[in-house]
C-alpha cells in the first residue's frame, strides 16, 4: 500500500498556487498551505482551485515564529535580474525582495527550501547563493512543456537531476478551434512584423533560426513570440492556415506551464497572461518535489 505523504508549506510570493499543484501531481497530501501574495488576481485564481488556502498577506509583514511548516517555497520577483529587463539587480525595489525570503528561511528553518528565478548574471547569482547557501540547478522548462524557459532553482532538496526531455513541441499544446478574436489584423501584424528579431527556435531535434518579435503578452508571460512556424518550441504568436497569424489563446499558455485546462478561468483576458506568465512551469516543479522525503 502506498504511503500517504503530508506536508505542510509555506509558500512565498504564491501568484496562482503552481506550487501546491506541483505538490499533488508529486503524490503529496497538503495539510495546511500558507500564501504570501498581493496581487488580488493571482489571489482570486488561488482561492477558486483551492478555498482552504490560507493567504497571509505581504512577505514583509510575516513573522517566522508564527509558522510551523516542512516546505518553503517561493520565486522572488525577477524584473532586477531578468537579462531582458534594466538588469537593476538588488536595486530593484521588488527584486530585494529577495531578503524577505532568506529573513523568513532562517526564522523558520524548515526541513526543505526552494527558490526559483530567472537566469542572470553570475555576479547576482553568486549573491543569491551565498546568502541561501546553496548553489542553484538550472533547468529548462523545455524538456516537460512547449516554451524555452531557463529558470534557476536553488533547493536542498537533495539529488535533483535534470528531467527527461519529452519533445513537446508547440503544435502539441495548440487548441483545435479558436476564436477570432485571437487572430492579429494587418495593422498589428505589420507592426509585429517591422519589430522582427531573429532568436533560436527548436523544432524536433532540428535548431536554426526564424523571425520572432516582442509584444505585451510576450513580456507578461516571459516567453518568445514568433511570426513564423507553429512547430518551434515557443511561441506566443503562431502562424496558421492561408498565413494568418494569431495569438496563443489562455488556455494554450496554461498548457505550457503545465497547468491544467481552464485553471486561471475567472479573471480578464489580460489578467491571465499575466499571471500565467508570473507562475511556474508546474511540470518542472513537481519534477523536483518528487525527492522530497517527509
Amino acid at each position: 500500500m502506498k504511503k500517504i505523504k503530508t506536508i505542510k508549506v509555506l509558500s512565498l510570493f504564491d501568484g496562482i498556487s503552481c506550487g501546491r499543484v506541483a505538490l499533488e501531481r508529486a503524490d503529496f497530501k497538503i495539510e495546511k498551505y500558507y500564501a504570501s501574495e498581493v496581487d488580488k488576481y493571482a489571489i482570486q485564481i488561488a482561492q477558486k482551485n483551492y478555498p482552504d488556502t490560507i493567504q497571509v498577506g505581504c512577505i514583509t509583514q510575516l513573522k517566522g515564529e508564527d509558522y510551523d511548516v516542512d516546505l518553503i517555497i517561493g520565486g522572488s520577483p525577477c524584473q532586477g535580474f531578468s537579462l531582458a529587463g534594466k538588469q537593476l539587480n538588488f536595486n530593484d525595489s521588488k527584486s530585494v525582495l529577495f531578503f524577505e525570503f532568506v529573513r523568513i528561511l532562517k526564522e523558520i528553518q524548515p526541513k526543505y527550501f526552494l527558490l526559483e528565478n530567472v537566469k542572470m548574471k553570475q555576479e547576482w547569482q553568486d549573491i543569491i547563493s551565498e546568502y541561501i547557501g546553496v548553489k542553484p540547478i538550472e533547468i529548462n522548462s523545455s524538456l516537460l512543456s512547449g516554451q524555452n524557459r531557463k529558470r534557476l532553482y536553488w533547493t536542498n532538496i537533495p539529488n535533483i537531476k535534470q528531467p527527461e526531455d519529452k519533445g513537446i513541441l508547440l503544435t502539441d499544446i495548440l487548441e483545435d478551434e479558436v476564436d477570432e478574436k485571437y487572430y492579429m489584423n494587418n495593422i498589428s501584424l505589420k507592426r509585429a512584423k517591422k519589430n522582427c528579431e531573429r532568436k533560436t527556435f527548436k523544432t524536433g531535434n532540428k535548431r536554426g533560426h526564424m523571425p520572432l518579435v516582442r509584444n505585451e503578452i510576450n513580456k507578461a508571460l516571459c516567453l518568445t513570440t514568433a511570426c513564423g512556424s507553429a512547430s518551434n518550441r515557443t511561441s506566443n504568436r503562431v502562424s496558421v492556415k492561408n498565413n494568418l497569424v494569431r495569438k496563443l489563446t489562455e488556455i494554450e499558455c496554461e498548457r505550457l506551464q503545465t497547468l491544467p485546462d481552464n485553471y486561471t478561468e475567472g479573471i480578464s483576458m489580460s489578467q491571465r497572461y499575466k499571471t500565467i506568465g508570473n507562475g511556474w512551469t508546474v511540470d518542472v516543479i513537481a519534477h523536483i518535489f518528487k525527492n522530497i522525503k517527509i
